[in-house]
């Protein structure tokens, strides 16, 4: 045995033994020869050569902390996108053989990007930066308005930064705008306002109101006419519509679930269930779900239509579906209330009543409030199906709708009843003329519901003295108001649309369509959507509609002086 160079041995052995003259090579470590492009903002996709990049787990754009995740194409190829924490400087990549750093320089141009791409009016939204100057007061601008102030780390990035969406924003794009005081750097991004209506009643909590609806009001709707109406081969019966980003999906008697495109009603797809489609659709996370005359619940890819799953009941569904924390529930004519897993349909648990579910549950504080013609309103543990209460309420036949701790139905005794949400104990009960089948609607501490007697109520939601009253055409049954920015619509089986004043129950607005409106209108984006028994369903907005917001010119943007610097997230910070 002799000594090498450097401390290592060299054995060697003789006669048919193996034999090791030199120790082996060293495998040679990844290394970063280019990449391409050079520059970029945050989102700029690199592809960056160069070997041993097979195992790579991220790509470090200059800043230590800005590192991403690596998509390894080849043991010579990997592709990155540029984060948001990233900073001007070298570019490594974290690979099981080493770390290794390019020779070149990557540029990181001034960026910014959203936490969500749109949101509600009054709402907020966050947003990152990169490529700024170090330690520089960055002014964020909604549309045109200094709404925050961010102050770079030292490589120029910011993040965590909040900014308000004003109330007043219409639906539509809007732009903020991020442009540094020091260097002039700017950018902006596009955000889209929406009001969406994503199931029957608005929410879980079928409270009926949209919250957030700022275009129309009692002082312009004078102004509103038809802007299409798409014809069904069958009546628009009970289902009423979900308007979700820039869609309307609603059921039909022909069989259907329909999607058509808000701004022109043009039909964009269509499914068949099998059977008439009484459901009102629901939307969460690019998914339709409604049920089926046939007994099914479905499941529809929102873009396509196609079909991601189906759930077969025990006899009809009539109910409306609430979609909450990833799961559906929904009541069937089979006496029962489901809760099924939203991505798969599979049955997480039900609750056996002693007759047909076929109005729509209500899911607020973890709890499903429901009614079943066996005369009972229920409140079962949203997770497990385990009863809470039941509350005895002859001949309920109304979704409930939950609003400030209390539960809200109707029933065929000609009543409006509140009971408490927590034990089910009664609080007070409203007469009307007649029966009552339209679900009630909460807004602002005031109950509306239609009546059997062709009247719609204001009610206040604590008491149960009534308010006001104003007299339809005809018989109100399934349709159930919808409120909005101070105007109540509903549905009347006069074959007419009502908008009444929310406070003073004046008559805005109608419009006659071609039968019985048993369809509960929705209102969304400035619009009012509703079907009728004429097999049709209706869009009305304000004439001429809404023009869409310019983009702001950066030179047109002023500093708020007066704005202190927000406490951003320092994680970036190298």
């Amino acid at each position: 045995m002799r000594a090498l160079a450097g401390g290592l041995l060299a054995v060697a052995v003789t006669a048919g033994a193996v034999a090791a003259s030199a120790a082996p090579a060293l495998a040679a470590g990844p290394v970063v020869r280019s990449f391409n492009p050079t520059s970029g903002t945050i989102g700029t996709k690199v592809t960056i050569t160069g070997s041993g990049f097979t195992g790579a787990t991220k790509v470090i754009f200059g800043n230590p902390a800005a590192a991403t995740q690596a998509t390894v194409k080849s043991d010579t190829t990997i592709t990155a996108t540029v984060p948001a924490s990233a900073s001007t400087g070298k570019i490594k990549v974290v690979a099981p053989g080493g770390t290794p750093s390019s020779a070149a320089t990557f540029t990181v141009s001034p960026g910014i990007v959203l936490s969500a791409p749109a949101g509600h009016p009054a709402g907020t939204v966050s947003l990152s930066g990169a490529g700024f100057n170090a330690f520089e007061a960055v002014d964020v601008y909604f549309d045109t308005g200094d709404e925050a102030l961010a102050t770079t780390t030292r490589t120029g990035t910011f993040a965590g930064l909040t900014v308000a969406v004003p109330a007043w924003a219409a639906p539509g794009t809007h732009w903020i705008s991020a442009v540094g005081r020091r260097s002039g750097a700017a950018v902006q991004a596009a955000y889209t306002v929406s009001t969406n209506w994503a199931e029957f009643h608005y929410s879980g909590r079928l409270a009926g109101a949209n919250p957030y609806e700022n275009v129309l009001s009692p002082y312009n709707l004078a102004g509103m006419d038809q802007d299409w109406s798409f014809a069904t081969a069958g009546a628009v019966d009970q289902s009423s519509p979900a308007v979700v980003n820039g869609v309307v999906y609603i059921g039909s008697t022909d069989g259907h679930v329909y999607a058509l495109s808000t701004a022109s009603g043009r039909k964009l797809w269509s499914f068949a269930t099998g059977n008439a489609v009484y459901s009102s659709p629901a939307v969460a996370n690019r998914v339709v779900y409604a049920g089926s005359e046939n007994g099914k619940v479905f499941a529809l890819s929102a873009a396509t239509g196609t079909k991601l799953w189906s759930f077969t009941t025990g006899s009809a569904i009539q109910s409306a579906p609430a979609v909450a924390n990833g799961v559906v529930y929904i009541g069937s004519d089979d006496h029962k209330m489901y809760a099924l897993k939203a991505t798969t349909g599979a049955v997480l648990w039900s609750f056996t009543t002693a007759g047909d579910v076929s109005t729509s549950p209500a899911v607020a504080n973890g709890v499903v409030y429901f009614d079943s013609d066996d005369m009972n309103v229920y409140a079962l543990n949203a997770a497990t199906g385990a009863k809470l209460w039941n509350t005895f309420v002859d001949a309920v036949s109304t979704s409930p709708a939950v609003a400030n701790g209390i539960v809200y139905v109707g029933d065929q005794t000609d009543t409006v009843d509140a009971l408490n949400a927590v034990t089910g104990a009664p609080l007070w009960n409203f007469p009307t003329g007649s029966f009552v089948f339209s679900s009630p609607a909460v807004a602002n501490g005031v109950v509306y519901v239609g009546g059997a007697d062709h009247n719609v109520y204001a009610i206040d939601a604590s008491s149960g003295t009534k308010l006001w009253s104003f007299p339809t055409g005809g018989f109100i049954d399934q349709s159930s108001p919808a409120v909005a920015d101070g105007v109540v619509y509903i549905g009347s089986g006069d074959d007419k649309v009502y908008a009444l004043d929310a406070t003073s129950g004046t008559k805005l607005w109608t419009f006659t369509t071609g039968g019985a409106v048993t369809s509960s209108p929705a209102v969304a984006n400035g619009a009012v959507y509703v079907g009728s028994n004429d097999g049709k369903v209706y869009a009305f907005d304000l004439a001429g509609g809404a023009a869409a917001l310019a983009r702001p010119a950066i030179s047109k943007l002023h500093p708020n002086y007066a704005l202190h610097p927000q406490l951003t997230t320092r994680a970036h910070k190298s």
